[in-house]
């Protein structure tokens, strides 16, 4: 898919299942608290509670129970470890293309403050982003329009596009707000598989791709 860039275009992306998967930063977390309670049986505990999650059981729980460790303390240490992921491929490439063109680029993602940037340092795509939004960061979350009047008010007048993974909240405000808005399709692995469940015109894209190698900026 081709798009043309100029210094008035602003590509913004989602980040969880945009730019990596999000199962990876999970596998992420849970290898780093094995590591710390089992250091030398580490992959076994690692496999147990990646088990109970991916069974849609509380790891946190089994972890509380077992090494009497307080949930809430877990949960901070999950949530503010430095991840080890990588973007998909073509991420990195498909960034350098947009700056090289002198267009803008966005990440508008819901989560945490501290979570998200670290994911996107670890990702090593800080360097290329031109404005961050994060629902913690301004108390609104997808698909509140707010979210979206941030990259507007921040590039006024400009060419929008919006890509993303989740039909229940990622295309509604853009597609609202004249974007273009494209799809990444589940690879399998998405955290949230559940398009079939949003088929009304306003939730889904107007675009459609399998990779970000399927997007070439011209």
């Amino acid at each position: 898919m081709d798009i043309k860039i100029d210094e008035n275009t602003v590509i913004v992306f989602d980040l969880d299942d945009t730019l990596y998967n999000e199962v990876d930063y999970l596998r992420s977390a849970y290898i780093t608290l094995a590591k710390e309670l089992e250091p030398k049986n580490w992959k076994h505990l690692f496999s147990i509670l990646f088990s109970l999650y991916r069974n849609k059981e509380n790891a946190f729980q089994f972890i509380n129970e077992k090494y009497e460790i307080n949930k809430e303390e877990l949960i901070v240490q999950y949530r503010t470890h430095i991840p080890n992921i990588t973007p998909f491929e073509g991420v990195i490439e498909n960034f350098q293309q947009i700056k090289k063109k002198n267009g803008k680029i966005g990440v508008l993602t819901d989560g945490r403050s501290i979570t998200q940037r670290n994911k996107l340092k670890s990702l090593g795509l800080l360097p290329f982003i031109d404005h961050i939004v994060i629902s913690e960061e301004i108390g609104t979350e997808k698909p509140n329009e707010a979210n979206f009047k941030f990259i507007e008010n921040k590039f006024p007048s400009n060419t929008y596009y919006y890509i993303g993974d989740n039909f229940k909240k990622d295309f509604i405000t853009p597609n609202r707000l004249g974007w273009s808005t494209i799809a990444l399709v589940d690879n399998g692995l998405n955290i949230h598989s559940n398009s079939n469940k949003y088929t009304t015109e306003a939730h889904l894209p107007q675009h459609y791709i399998f990779s970000i190698q399927e997007l070439n900026f011209i």
